[in-house]
């Protein structure tokens, strides 16, 4: 029988572990001008030993300076004295001074001017516009909650994307958490009355503007945009006028007509078609549609060209995406013939460590713990301003391989570009492939062609012609630009493409064109065929 013991053992192996320098370095180093400002900052309220250089301030180079002109100047004979006489600005005097009409002194003149903060104001988003509509109405304490409850659980396309299960435990939920302020919605629930409560809320949510918001799908969405338009068509052209005694327009009364009923028409087969064969409408295939429908191929033509005057998502219309602020790390510019990089470091704050901590650690009188603190805080701060240097150092050496390999790009276009892999210039500035990923992540040139991505210079090639590479951008681009060229009526086909691409000396296979125009959300030969 084995008996436990204690035993001792050795084992050798290797793990990379990274230091808390290590560590910031590689964070500093993927933050773009932005987010360094802020990270800056950050650590100049955190750690006191980091001051900020006072531009406002003279360095000793030059209080050195101006003290050896002072003493050049005083050795100097000194200039004749001027005349104050003669520094008078006479036609001014006479102007201010001399005016037959009143005008007040522009230093005693108070311009009460709106404060600047009052032209700011947030962005309405689409629960605000609709919580504003249903604020001007009066309704009852349990329907105001069920409609709020439906507003608040729209996506933002506007869409209320759950099934009618989900709303009903979730409707429960939400009053549960109301407390006695939902008494009325709580004896609502338990009579069962919940699901006729939810159907009437989405029911008025789907009557707010915009047109469309509350639906559950794409066909609803578009069929209640649909009624929306056909009942204020009825509202405003319903009912006929009577004809008056004399009508100067009389000759243009039966063509204004037929113009009404035409759209009146389009509008009718417009929710026909949405309602029962929105497959169809997706296909663009009119004479299917027509066949459908059964309407005419000029009464379905009229009905698609309405349904493309609709909006599929209402809600962007108030959710809109929040513009991102973007500022170049770096600046592509030629000098003398020759491509220069330079970094962009306007407005970022210069860093010097503090004189005042500095005595305090050969100082007399201080305490140890102090001194410890000071010690630590100066470590902390050069390794911030190393890791600072150090990203400076990476993205200049990065983007100087990047110019010398893009030159045809930044003198004649995107046709210019060439394939360049990270890996290419992590070997050549002899770097790990993941330092030149991030000192290209998130970070923007400002150059001839305009403020591009870094990224954007990275792509792999495909076989071209003599020989050459081509990036996948243009490729994506040749294919874009020839099913853009195509007769609607015949459409490419991916081999055609593939052939075409051949023709140039591009080897492209169909599969990879079908993934090219996929990844562009370009639709297939079938649905991109339109039959008159």
């Amino acid at each position: 029988m084995a008996l436990l013991q204690p035993k001792l053992s050795l084992k050798v192996s290797q793990r990379q572990v990274l230091t808390p320098g290590l560590m910031q370095m590689v964070s500093v180093l993927a933050l773009n001008k932005l987010e360094l400002k802020e990270m800056i900052d950050a650590e100049m309220v955190e750690n006191p030993v980091l001051e900020e250089i006072d531009e406002t301030v003279p360095m000793l180079d030059q209080v050195a300076g101006k003290e050896e002109r002072l003493e050049r100047a005083a050795d100097e004979p000194a200039a004749p004295a001027k005349d104050p006489f003669n520094e008078v600005d006479f036609g001014s005097y006479f102007q201010e001074y001399l005016d037959p009409g009143y005008r007040t002194q522009q230093e005693y003149e108070e311009n009460e001017k709106p404060s600047f903060e009052n032209f700011l104001s947030q962005p309405t988003t689409l629960s605000d516009h609709l919580a504003w509509q249903l604020g001007a109405l009066t309704l009852e304490s349990g329907l105001r909650a069920a409609v709020e409850f439906v507003i608040g659980n729209l996506n933002e396309d506007g869409y209320l994307a759950a099934s009618d299960e989900e709303l009903l435990a979730a409707f429960g939920e939400f009053q549960k958490s109301a407390g006695a302020e939902a008494a009325p919605v709580a004896a609502a629930l338990q009579n069962g009355d919940a699901s006729d409560l939810l159907h009437r809320a989405i029911d008025l949510v789907q009557h707010f503007d915009p047109a469309g918001v509350g639906a559950r799908d794409l066909r609803e969405c578009l069929l209640v945009q649909v009624k929306a338009q056909q009942e204020e068509f009825v509202h405003l052209y319903g009912q006929a006028a009577p004809e008056p005694v004399e009508d100067l327009h009389r000759g243009f009364r039966p063509e204004a007509e037929a113009s009404l009923e035409d759209r009146r028409r389009s509008m009718e087969v417009a929710a026909l078609i949405v309602d029962h064969h929105l497959h169809l409408l997706q296909k663009r295939d009119l004479k299917d549609l027509a066949k459908a429908a059964q309407v005419t191929p000029a009464e379905a033509g009229a009905a698609v060209e309405f349904v493309r005057t609709l909006d599929p998502r209402p809600g962007r219309l108030y959710n809109r995406e929040q513009t991102r602020l973007i500022e170049p790390d770096v600046v592509f510019v030629k000098r003398g013939g020759e491509w220069v990089v330079s970094m962009n470091e306007e407005d970022l704050p210069s860093l010097r460590l503090s004189q005042r901590y500095r005595r305090m650690l050969v100082a007399d009188g201080v305490d140890k713990e102090v001194k410890d603190y000071v010690k630590e805080r100066f470590r902390s701060a050069l390794q911030l301003m190393r890791n600072i240097a150090q990203r400076k150092s990476t993205i200049l050496r990065t983007c100087q391989v990047i110019v010398r390999r893009q030159k045809d790009f930044l003198e004649e276009g995107v046709e210019a570009l060439r394939p360049m892999m990270i890996k290419e210039v992590a070997e050549e500035i002899g770097v790990h492939p993941s330092t030149v990923s991030r000192a290209v992540s998130n970070k923007y040139a400002h150059t001839p062609q305009g403020v591009i991505e870094l990224r954007f210079f990275f792509s792999e090639g495909s076989n071209g012609p003599e020989g050459a590479d081509t990036p996948l951008l243009v490729l994506k681009r040749k294919v874009r630009k020839l099913i853009e060229d195509e007769d609607p009526r015949h459409p490419l086909t991916d081999d055609q493409i593939a052939a075409m691409l051949q023709a140039q000396g591009i080897q492209l296979t169909r599969r990879t064109v079908a993934k090219y125009r996929e990844d562009m959300n370009i639709p297939s030969t079938h649905q991109r065929r339109r039959r008159e």
